[in-house]
Protein backbone atom coordinates (compact mmCIF):
# COMPACT_ATOMS: atom_id res chain seq x y z
CA UNK A 1 0.00 0.00 0.00
CA UNK A 2 2.68 2.11 0.52
CA UNK A 3 4.40 1.70 -2.69
CA UNK A 4 1.24 2.53 -4.09
CA UNK A 5 1.14 6.00 -2.59
CA UNK A 6 4.03 6.85 -2.90
CA UNK A 7 3.83 5.81 -6.82
CA UNK A 8 0.80 7.59 -7.60
CA UNK A 9 2.46 10.73 -5.67
CA UNK A 10 5.46 10.62 -7.60
CA UNK A 11 3.26 10.55 -11.09
CA UNK A 12 1.11 13.32 -10.01
CA UNK A 13 4.42 15.53 -9.42
CA UNK A 14 5.89 14.26 -12.29
CA UNK A 15 2.89 14.87 -14.75
CA UNK A 16 2.31 18.02 -13.18
CA UNK A 17 5.33 19.52 -13.49
CA UNK A 18 5.14 18.38 -17.22
CA UNK A 19 1.82 19.14 -18.17
CA UNK A 20 2.35 22.67 -16.82
CA UNK A 21 5.68 22.98 -18.92
CA UNK A 22 3.40 21.93 -22.31
CA UNK A 23 0.85 24.25 -21.48
CA UNK A 24 2.80 27.22 -20.36
CA UNK A 25 4.86 27.31 -23.66
CA UNK A 26 0.88 26.97 -25.53
CA UNK A 27 0.04 30.10 -22.88
CA UNK A 28 2.97 32.11 -23.44
CA UNK A 29 3.42 32.33 -26.89
CA UNK A 30 -0.23 33.14 -27.35
CA UNK A 31 0.16 35.62 -25.56
CA UNK A 32 3.11 37.52 -27.70
CA UNK A 33 1.22 36.76 -30.49
CA UNK A 34 -1.92 38.97 -28.93
CA UNK A 35 -4.15 36.41 -27.98
CA UNK A 36 -6.74 36.43 -24.63
CA UNK A 37 -6.25 33.56 -22.35
CA UNK A 38 -9.36 32.95 -20.44
CA UNK A 39 -7.90 30.11 -18.41
CA UNK A 40 -4.68 27.91 -17.95
CA UNK A 41 -5.56 24.68 -16.23
CA UNK A 42 -3.58 21.64 -14.47
CA UNK A 43 -5.88 18.67 -14.51
CA UNK A 44 -9.45 18.19 -15.17
CA UNK A 45 -12.65 18.44 -13.63
CA UNK A 46 -13.23 20.03 -10.25
CA UNK A 47 -11.24 23.02 -9.40
CA UNK A 48 -9.52 22.82 -6.44
CA UNK A 49 -7.58 25.75 -6.16
CA UNK A 50 -8.07 28.54 -8.93
CA UNK A 51 -6.62 32.64 -8.68
CA UNK A 52 -6.77 35.38 -11.55
CA UNK A 53 -3.86 37.59 -12.31
CA UNK A 54 -4.07 41.14 -13.81
CA UNK A 55 -4.98 40.46 -17.63
CA UNK A 56 -8.06 38.20 -15.96
CA UNK A 57 -6.90 35.09 -16.44
CA UNK A 58 -8.12 32.26 -14.63
CA UNK A 59 -5.50 29.75 -13.45
CA UNK A 60 -6.92 26.69 -12.05
CA UNK A 61 -5.32 23.54 -10.61
CA UNK A 62 -8.31 20.72 -11.19
CA UNK A 63 -8.95 17.07 -9.30
CA UNK A 64 -8.24 15.02 -12.29
CA UNK A 65 -4.35 14.90 -12.82
CA UNK A 66 -4.33 13.40 -16.10
CA UNK A 67 -3.55 16.76 -18.24
CA UNK A 68 -4.25 20.35 -19.06
CA UNK A 69 -5.45 22.91 -21.19
CA UNK A 70 -5.34 27.03 -22.40
CA UNK A 71 -8.30 28.26 -23.04
CA UNK A 72 -8.47 31.13 -25.38
CA UNK A 73 -10.52 33.60 -26.55
CA UNK A 74 -11.94 32.26 -29.80
CA UNK A 75 -15.06 32.89 -31.88
CA UNK A 76 -15.30 28.96 -33.03
CA UNK A 77 -16.10 28.30 -29.75
CA UNK A 78 -18.00 31.21 -27.76
CA UNK A 79 -19.24 34.85 -28.52
CA UNK A 80 -16.67 37.49 -28.56
CA UNK A 81 -17.29 41.06 -28.80
CA UNK A 82 -16.66 43.33 -31.19
CA UNK A 83 -14.00 45.29 -29.41
CA UNK A 84 -12.36 42.07 -28.51
CA UNK A 85 -12.14 39.92 -32.24
CA UNK A 86 -8.91 41.04 -32.48
CA UNK A 87 -7.60 39.31 -29.49
CA UNK A 88 -9.42 35.81 -30.60
CA UNK A 89 -7.37 32.99 -31.68
CA UNK A 90 -9.34 32.12 -34.83
CA UNK A 91 -8.37 36.32 -35.62
CA UNK A 92 -4.78 35.73 -36.23
CA UNK A 93 -2.53 34.44 -38.95
CA UNK A 94 -2.04 30.99 -39.42
CA UNK A 95 1.81 31.33 -38.82
CA UNK A 96 0.60 32.87 -35.67
CA UNK A 97 -1.72 29.54 -35.01
CA UNK A 98 0.99 27.58 -36.18
CA UNK A 99 3.75 29.31 -33.45
CA UNK A 100 0.95 28.78 -30.25
CA UNK A 101 0.17 25.20 -31.07
CA UNK A 102 3.37 24.04 -31.57
CA UNK A 103 5.18 25.91 -28.56
CA UNK A 104 3.47 23.03 -26.51
CA UNK A 105 5.64 20.26 -27.81
CA UNK A 106 8.51 22.43 -28.00
CA UNK A 107 8.62 23.34 -24.28
CA UNK A 108 8.65 19.74 -23.75
CA UNK A 109 11.92 19.55 -25.34
CA UNK A 110 13.26 22.72 -24.45
CA UNK A 111 12.31 20.97 -20.80
CA UNK A 112 14.22 18.11 -21.58
CA UNK A 113 17.17 19.92 -22.53
CA UNK A 114 17.50 21.47 -19.50
CA UNK A 115 16.99 18.51 -17.29
CA UNK A 116 19.27 16.44 -19.12
CA UNK A 117 21.93 19.52 -18.80
CA UNK A 118 20.98 19.96 -14.88
CA UNK A 119 21.31 16.24 -14.79
CA UNK A 120 24.67 16.76 -16.32
CA UNK A 121 26.44 19.41 -14.05
CA UNK A 122 25.18 17.29 -10.81
CA UNK A 123 26.94 14.33 -11.80
CA UNK A 124 25.69 10.93 -13.68
CA UNK A 125 26.73 7.66 -12.30
CA UNK A 126 27.76 5.32 -14.95
CA UNK A 127 28.31 1.28 -15.66
CA UNK A 128 30.66 0.15 -18.21
CA UNK A 129 28.54 -1.42 -20.85
CA UNK A 130 31.16 -4.80 -19.85
CA UNK A 131 29.16 -8.12 -21.00
CA UNK A 132 28.51 -10.38 -18.14
CA UNK A 133 27.20 -13.42 -20.03
CA UNK A 134 25.84 -14.25 -23.91
CA UNK A 135 22.81 -16.28 -24.18
CA UNK A 136 23.54 -19.79 -25.56
CA UNK A 137 22.17 -19.95 -29.69
CA UNK A 138 21.49 -15.77 -29.82
CA UNK A 139 22.25 -13.52 -32.13
CA UNK A 140 25.15 -11.98 -29.39
CA UNK A 141 26.79 -15.64 -29.53
CA UNK A 142 26.28 -15.88 -33.34
CA UNK A 143 28.42 -12.21 -33.81
CA UNK A 144 31.38 -14.04 -31.35
CA UNK A 145 30.68 -11.12 -28.81
CA UNK A 146 32.21 -13.26 -25.50
CA UNK A 147 32.00 -12.04 -21.83
CA UNK A 148 34.06 -9.68 -20.34
CA UNK A 149 34.34 -7.56 -23.78
CA UNK A 150 33.50 -4.38 -23.55
CA UNK A 151 31.51 -2.71 -25.72
CA UNK A 152 32.78 0.56 -27.34
CA UNK A 153 30.25 1.50 -30.59
CA UNK A 154 27.69 0.11 -32.23
CA UNK A 155 26.78 1.39 -35.90
CA UNK A 156 27.99 4.75 -35.95
CA UNK A 157 27.11 5.75 -31.94
CA UNK A 158 30.11 5.76 -29.56
CA UNK A 159 28.95 3.83 -26.48
CA UNK A 160 29.77 4.63 -22.80
CA UNK A 161 27.04 3.41 -20.92
CA UNK A 162 24.30 0.36 -21.15
CA UNK A 163 21.82 2.93 -22.09
CA UNK A 164 23.84 4.22 -25.21
CA UNK A 165 23.97 0.44 -26.16
CA UNK A 166 20.18 -0.28 -25.70
CA UNK A 167 19.29 3.25 -27.34
CA UNK A 168 21.77 2.38 -30.57
CA UNK A 169 20.44 -1.40 -30.99
CA UNK A 170 16.88 -0.05 -30.94
CA UNK A 171 17.72 2.72 -33.70
CA UNK A 172 18.91 -0.10 -35.90
CA UNK A 173 15.70 -2.23 -35.64
CA UNK A 174 14.61 -3.34 -39.42
CA UNK A 175 18.10 -3.26 -40.41
CA UNK A 176 20.08 -6.64 -41.61
CA UNK A 177 23.52 -6.32 -39.53
CA UNK A 178 25.16 -3.63 -37.04
CA UNK A 179 28.67 -3.40 -36.55
CA UNK A 180 29.88 -3.61 -32.81
CA UNK A 181 33.33 -2.85 -31.88
CA UNK A 182 34.10 -4.12 -28.73
CA UNK A 183 37.66 -3.99 -26.31
CA UNK A 184 39.03 -7.09 -24.59
CA UNK A 185 40.79 -7.59 -21.49
CA UNK A 186 44.04 -7.02 -23.04
CA UNK A 187 42.77 -3.35 -24.59
CA UNK A 188 42.58 -4.87 -27.68
CA UNK A 189 39.71 -3.73 -30.36
CA UNK A 190 38.03 -5.71 -32.75
CA UNK A 191 34.57 -5.09 -34.84
CA UNK A 192 32.37 -7.70 -34.46
CA UNK A 193 28.62 -8.18 -37.14
CA UNK A 194 25.81 -7.93 -34.87
CA UNK A 195 22.80 -10.02 -37.29
CA UNK A 196 19.34 -7.95 -36.49
CA UNK A 197 17.56 -9.02 -40.29
CA UNK A 198 14.37 -9.74 -38.76
CA UNK A 199 14.52 -9.16 -34.89
CA UNK A 200 11.50 -7.55 -33.63
CA UNK A 201 10.96 -5.83 -29.49
CA UNK A 202 7.72 -8.66 -29.76
CA UNK A 203 8.03 -10.15 -26.08
CA UNK A 204 6.47 -7.58 -23.56
CA UNK A 205 9.23 -6.76 -21.08
CA UNK A 206 11.91 -8.25 -22.58
CA UNK A 207 14.87 -5.84 -22.76
CA UNK A 208 16.76 -5.11 -25.98
CA UNK A 209 19.78 -6.43 -24.84
CA UNK A 210 18.38 -9.79 -23.37
CA UNK A 211 16.65 -10.41 -26.60
CA UNK A 212 19.51 -10.25 -28.26
CA UNK A 213 21.58 -12.60 -25.95
CA UNK A 214 23.90 -9.93 -23.75
CA UNK A 215 23.48 -9.59 -20.22
CA UNK A 216 25.25 -6.76 -18.68
CA UNK A 217 27.82 -7.39 -15.89
CA UNK A 218 27.00 -7.91 -12.72
CA UNK A 219 29.16 -8.29 -9.34
CA UNK A 220 28.19 -11.99 -8.22
CA UNK A 221 25.66 -12.60 -5.68
CA UNK A 222 26.76 -14.26 -2.42
CA UNK A 223 25.05 -16.51 -0.30
CA UNK A 224 25.23 -14.15 2.39
CA UNK A 225 21.57 -13.04 2.97
CA UNK A 226 21.56 -9.18 2.94
CA UNK A 227 17.77 -8.44 3.74
CA UNK A 228 14.67 -10.31 4.15
CA UNK A 229 11.33 -9.55 3.59
CA UNK A 230 8.37 -8.96 6.23
CA UNK A 231 6.03 -12.12 6.65
CA UNK A 232 8.32 -13.75 3.98
CA UNK A 233 9.22 -17.86 4.43
CA UNK A 234 12.67 -16.51 5.50
CA UNK A 235 11.39 -15.06 8.08
CA UNK A 236 8.85 -17.24 9.09
CA UNK A 237 11.57 -19.57 9.56
CA UNK A 238 13.55 -17.50 11.54
CA UNK A 239 16.58 -17.10 8.70
CA UNK A 240 18.38 -13.87 9.66
CA UNK A 241 20.52 -11.54 8.17
CA UNK A 242 23.86 -11.93 7.82
CA UNK A 243 23.25 -15.94 7.72
CA UNK A 244 25.29 -17.71 4.76
CA UNK A 245 23.36 -21.00 3.20
CA UNK A 246 25.88 -23.67 3.07
CA UNK A 247 23.31 -26.65 1.94
CA UNK A 248 19.81 -27.96 1.10
CA UNK A 249 18.17 -31.35 2.15
CA UNK A 250 21.83 -32.19 2.13
CA UNK A 251 23.11 -30.82 -1.20
CA UNK A 252 25.87 -28.42 -0.97
CA UNK A 253 24.88 -24.91 -2.27
CA UNK A 254 27.28 -23.26 -4.71
CA UNK A 255 26.06 -20.21 -5.74
CA UNK A 256 23.42 -17.71 -5.89
CA UNK A 257 21.65 -19.19 -8.74
CA UNK A 258 21.51 -22.47 -7.65
CA UNK A 259 19.53 -21.85 -4.96
CA UNK A 260 16.90 -19.90 -7.01
CA UNK A 261 16.42 -22.22 -9.20
CA UNK A 262 15.79 -24.59 -5.80
CA UNK A 263 13.58 -22.17 -4.50
CA UNK A 264 11.35 -21.62 -7.37
CA UNK A 265 10.62 -25.05 -7.89
CA UNK A 266 9.95 -25.90 -3.94
CA UNK A 267 6.46 -24.01 -3.84
CA UNK A 268 5.16 -25.19 -0.25
CA UNK A 269 7.52 -27.71 0.30
CA UNK A 270 9.59 -27.96 3.05
CA UNK A 271 13.16 -27.50 2.48
CA UNK A 272 15.89 -28.38 5.47
CA UNK A 273 18.45 -25.31 5.46
CA UNK A 274 22.01 -25.97 6.45
CA UNK A 275 23.15 -22.24 7.57
CA UNK A 276 26.23 -20.87 8.92
CA UNK A 277 25.15 -18.43 11.38
CA UNK A 278 28.59 -16.66 13.27
CA UNK A 279 30.83 -19.97 13.77
CA UNK A 280 27.94 -22.25 14.18
CA UNK A 281 26.34 -24.63 11.53
CA UNK A 282 22.23 -24.21 12.35
CA UNK A 283 19.86 -26.11 10.43
CA UNK A 284 16.46 -24.43 9.38
CA UNK A 285 13.34 -25.86 8.20
CA UNK A 286 11.68 -23.55 5.41
CA UNK A 287 8.33 -23.59 3.31
CA UNK A 288 8.58 -21.38 0.25
CA UNK A 289 5.42 -19.58 -0.12
CA UNK A 290 3.44 -20.08 -3.37
CA UNK A 291 3.04 -16.87 -5.95
CA UNK A 292 2.85 -16.99 -9.84
CA UNK A 293 4.97 -15.26 -11.87
CA UNK A 294 4.18 -13.62 -15.20
CA UNK A 295 3.74 -16.61 -17.54
CA UNK A 296 0.72 -18.19 -14.67
CA UNK A 297 2.95 -20.82 -13.62
CA UNK A 298 3.87 -21.30 -10.02
CA UNK A 299 7.03 -20.69 -8.74
CA UNK A 300 8.58 -20.72 -4.78
CA UNK A 301 9.52 -17.61 -3.48
CA UNK A 302 11.47 -17.18 -0.34
CA UNK A 303 11.91 -13.63 0.40
CA UNK A 304 15.46 -12.67 0.69
CA UNK A 305 18.40 -10.70 -0.69
CA UNK A 306 22.12 -11.45 -1.25
CA UNK A 307 25.07 -9.57 -0.25
CA UNK A 308 26.25 -8.31 -2.97
CA UNK A 309 30.42 -8.45 -4.05
CA UNK A 310 31.46 -4.90 -4.63
CA UNK A 311 32.33 -3.58 -8.15
CA UNK A 312 35.34 -3.91 -10.02
CA UNK A 313 37.69 -1.14 -9.96
CA UNK A 314 36.83 1.39 -12.62
CA UNK A 315 33.43 -0.58 -13.65
CA UNK A 316 31.15 2.52 -11.99
CA UNK A 317 32.33 5.99 -12.89
CA UNK A 318 30.79 9.34 -11.39
CA UNK A 319 30.91 12.04 -14.78
CA UNK A 320 29.74 15.16 -14.57
CA UNK A 321 30.40 18.95 -16.96
CA UNK A 322 30.61 22.21 -16.89
CA UNK A 323 27.70 24.41 -18.12
CA UNK A 324 28.47 24.62 -21.32
CA UNK A 325 29.58 20.86 -21.88
CA UNK A 326 26.21 20.15 -20.38
CA UNK A 327 24.11 22.07 -22.57
CA UNK A 328 25.52 20.56 -25.07
CA UNK A 329 25.19 17.10 -23.81
CA UNK A 330 21.83 17.69 -22.87
CA UNK A 331 20.50 18.45 -26.29
CA UNK A 332 22.33 16.01 -28.01
CA UNK A 333 20.51 13.45 -25.52
CA UNK A 334 17.01 15.66 -26.09
CA UNK A 335 17.97 15.16 -30.25
CA UNK A 336 18.74 11.49 -29.45
CA UNK A 337 15.54 10.77 -27.99
CA UNK A 338 13.55 12.48 -30.37
CA UNK A 339 14.82 10.79 -32.90
CA UNK A 340 14.20 7.47 -31.18
CA UNK A 341 10.86 7.95 -30.71
CA UNK A 342 9.98 8.76 -34.03
CA UNK A 343 11.79 5.79 -35.05
CA UNK A 344 9.80 3.68 -32.57
CA UNK A 345 6.25 4.57 -33.65
CA UNK A 346 7.30 3.85 -36.82
CA UNK A 347 8.27 0.61 -35.94
CA UNK A 348 4.92 0.22 -33.86
CA UNK A 349 3.70 0.46 -37.57
CA UNK A 350 5.35 -1.72 -39.53
CA UNK A 351 5.32 -4.32 -36.37
CA UNK A 352 9.01 -4.06 -35.45
CA UNK A 353 8.24 -3.38 -31.83
CA UNK A 354 5.02 -5.10 -30.36
CA UNK A 355 2.00 -3.02 -29.14
CA UNK A 356 2.47 -4.66 -25.84
CA UNK A 357 5.57 -2.41 -24.95
CA UNK A 358 3.26 0.88 -24.75
CA UNK A 359 2.80 1.99 -21.04
CA UNK A 360 0.28 4.00 -19.79
CA UNK A 361 -0.43 6.14 -16.78
CA UNK A 362 0.64 3.07 -14.44
CA UNK A 363 3.52 2.29 -15.75
CA UNK A 364 4.59 5.95 -15.77
CA UNK A 365 3.55 5.92 -12.34
CA UNK A 366 5.57 3.02 -11.35
CA UNK A 367 8.67 4.54 -13.48
CA UNK A 368 7.95 7.51 -11.72
CA UNK A 369 8.31 6.37 -7.94
CA UNK A 370 11.21 3.89 -8.70
CA UNK A 371 12.98 7.16 -10.52
CA UNK A 372 12.24 9.65 -7.45
CA UNK A 373 13.46 6.69 -4.69
CA UNK A 374 16.84 6.44 -6.94
CA UNK A 375 17.15 10.10 -6.36
CA UNK A 376 18.01 13.68 -8.57
CA UNK A 377 19.71 12.31 -11.14
CA UNK A 378 17.54 9.32 -12.01
CA UNK A 379 14.21 11.47 -11.88
CA UNK A 380 15.94 14.51 -14.05
CA UNK A 381 16.23 11.43 -16.50
CA UNK A 382 12.59 10.31 -16.42
CA UNK A 383 11.13 13.74 -16.42
CA UNK A 384 13.32 14.21 -19.56
CA UNK A 385 12.40 10.98 -20.86
CA UNK A 386 8.59 11.51 -20.24
CA UNK A 387 8.89 15.00 -21.69
CA UNK A 388 10.09 14.16 -25.00
CA UNK A 389 7.43 11.47 -25.27
CA UNK A 390 4.52 13.72 -24.23
CA UNK A 391 6.05 16.16 -27.26
CA UNK A 392 6.70 13.52 -29.48
CA UNK A 393 3.56 12.32 -28.71
CA UNK A 394 1.78 15.37 -29.42
CA UNK A 395 2.68 16.07 -32.72
CA UNK A 396 1.68 13.06 -33.75
CA UNK A 397 -1.55 13.75 -36.75
CA UNK A 398 -4.51 13.15 -34.58
CA UNK A 399 -6.91 16.24 -35.06
CA UNK A 400 -7.50 16.01 -31.22
CA UNK A 401 -3.76 16.41 -30.73
CA UNK A 402 -1.50 19.46 -30.98
CA UNK A 403 -0.02 17.61 -34.42
CA UNK A 404 -3.46 16.94 -35.53
CA UNK A 405 -4.61 21.28 -35.32
CA UNK A 406 -0.36 22.12 -37.01
CA UNK A 407 -1.77 19.44 -39.74
CA UNK A 408 -4.65 21.57 -41.03
CA UNK A 409 -3.62 24.83 -40.44
CA UNK A 410 -0.34 24.05 -42.78
CA UNK A 411 -2.77 22.95 -45.17
CA UNK A 412 -4.87 25.99 -44.48
CA UNK A 413 -0.38 27.58 -45.05
CA UNK A 414 -1.14 26.20 -48.36
CA UNK A 415 -4.72 26.01 -49.55
CA UNK A 416 -5.04 29.36 -48.69
CA UNK A 417 -8.30 28.77 -46.85
CA UNK A 418 -9.40 26.75 -43.29
CA UNK A 419 -10.03 23.15 -43.97
CA UNK A 420 -13.65 22.83 -44.07
CA UNK A 421 -15.62 22.77 -40.42
CA UNK A 422 -17.57 19.59 -41.33
CA UNK A 423 -13.66 17.55 -42.37
CA UNK A 424 -12.50 19.10 -39.37
CA UNK A 425 -14.97 17.84 -36.75
CA UNK A 426 -15.04 14.50 -38.53
CA UNK A 427 -11.12 14.27 -38.10
CA UNK A 428 -11.88 15.30 -34.69
CA UNK A 429 -14.15 12.17 -33.70
CA UNK A 430 -11.53 9.85 -35.56
CA UNK A 431 -8.92 11.23 -33.62
CA UNK A 432 -10.78 10.75 -30.54
CA UNK A 433 -11.85 7.22 -31.01
CA UNK A 434 -7.91 6.24 -31.99
CA UNK A 435 -6.62 8.37 -28.40
CA UNK A 436 -9.48 6.17 -26.01
CA UNK A 437 -8.59 3.21 -28.10
CA UNK A 438 -5.06 3.60 -27.94
CA UNK A 439 -5.14 4.79 -23.88
CA UNK A 440 -7.48 1.72 -22.88
CA UNK A 441 -4.82 -0.94 -24.63
CA UNK A 442 -2.13 0.78 -22.77
CA UNK A 443 -4.37 0.64 -19.47
CA UNK A 444 -4.67 -3.10 -20.60
CA UNK A 445 -0.93 -3.55 -21.01
CA UNK A 446 -0.52 -1.89 -17.56
CA UNK A 447 -2.80 -4.37 -15.74
CA UNK A 448 -1.39 -7.28 -16.88
CA UNK A 449 2.28 -6.37 -16.39
CA UNK A 450 1.12 -5.78 -11.99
Amino acid sequence: MLDFFWNLGSFILALGILVAIHEYGHFWVARKMGVKVLRFSIGFGKPLIKWHDKYNTEYVIAAIPLGGYVKMLDERVDEVPQSERHLSFNAKSVQARIAIVAAGPLANFLFAIVALATMYMVGVQSVKPVVGSITEGSRAEQAGIMPSEQIIKIGGDDITTWQDATFALMSSLGEQSVPVVVRNQNYQEQTKILNVEGWKLDKQDVPPLSSLGIVPFRPQATLTIAAITKNSAAEVANLQVNDTIIAVNGETISDWQQLVNLITQSANKSLQFSVKRQDSINSVIVTPKSRINEQGVEQGFLGVAPVVQPWPEGYVETRSFGPLDSIARGTQETWRLITLSFDMIGNLITGQVSVKNLSGPVGIAVGAGTSVSYGLVAFLSFLALISVNLGVFNLLPLPVLDGGHLMYYIIELFRKKPVSEKTQEFGFKVGALLLIFLTCFALFNDVSRL
